[in-house]
């Protein structure tokens, strides 16, 4: 009998058949023991979770600066239109605020701290702060930063890979709405 991947002896494994899907209950509870101050950080988080951790807090850095360019684009649109472009804009401030929570929760969970010092937050984000005062402008402005966001976090969900499953699902979430504020905000520059 051929001892499988965890050691125990007692399947046997024929050519062409999938191999038993088990844990290996020894590394688990090793795992499961080791450094229980780290919280949920185990060992298999391996050499990449300080990388990790600098990806999201660029990320954590980026949709701050969104909110604040959202904000004042809502406070200062003006126009026919500005009503309903305002609004929108409002809700994306909102949803971006809420994409910088989830992310400084990642980052804590990781062990890392959330870097909101707003000295440097233009330099560590990837999207523009803009001060427009059109509505096109401001439209054009916000697209662009959600197609930044987009390419970004497509990056980072690649990167990450299979390094950091519940990051990378987190980051495919955000990655789909800012995908949805870019169909929006490309909507109303149509018409």
């Amino acid at each position: 009998m051929k001892p499988s991947k965890n050691g125990a002896e007692g399947q046997q494994q024929h050519a062409g058949e999938p191999q038993a899907l088990e844990l290996d209950m020894e590394a688990v509870r090793k795992a499961g023991t080791a450094d229980l101050d780290d919280g949920a950080v185990t060992p298999g988080y391996g050499p990449y979770r300080e990388a990790i951790i600098k990806l999201l807090n660029s990320a954590l850095a980026t949709e701050l600066v969104c909110v604040l360019r959202y904000k004042r684009h809502h406070f200062t649109a003006d126009g026919l239109e500005s009503p309903a472009i305002a609004a929108e804009f409002l809700e994306h401030a909102n949803e971006e605020a809420a994409h910088a929570d989830r992310i400084a929760e990642r980052i804590v969970q990781l062990g890392g701290s959330p870097d909101f010092n707003p000295a440097s937050l233009l330099e560590r984000s990837h999207a523009d702060y803009d001060e427009c005062t059109d509505l096109k402008g401001m439209l054009r402005a916000n697209l662009v930063a959600e197609r930044i966001a987009v390419e970004s976090y497509r990056q980072m969900v690649e990167l990450i890979g299979d390094k950091d499953p519940t990051t990378r699902r987190m980051l495919e979430g955000v990655l789909a709405e800012e995908e949805e504020h870019a169909d929006e905000l490309s909507d109303w520059l149509r018409r």
